[in-house]
């Protein structure tokens, strides 16, 4: 398993784990990021990532994309 964060722009993958607090979890999860569904990096910009979740685009920063495992 590797952080999302280091993922390239274009590409799907499967999310296999979260990590961080319990708060930063359950954050996460309301944003559709919960294991087993499926994440595309859109892209790379100024720290923060765009990615592609159930059907809905979502900007995250580094330190939350590196709590979600691929």
């Amino acid at each position: 398993m590797i952080p999302l964060t280091i993922m390239n722009a274009g590409e799907s993958y499967t999310i296999k784990k979260i990590g961080g607090t319990e708060d930063a979890r359950r954050f996460l999860e309301n944003l559709g990021f919960v294991t087993g569904a499926s994440v595309t990096v859109l892209s790379d910009t100024g720290g923060n990532l765009i990615v592609k979740v159930k059907d809905a685009r979502v900007a995250i920063g580094k330190d939350m994309a590196g709590k979600i495992m691929v």
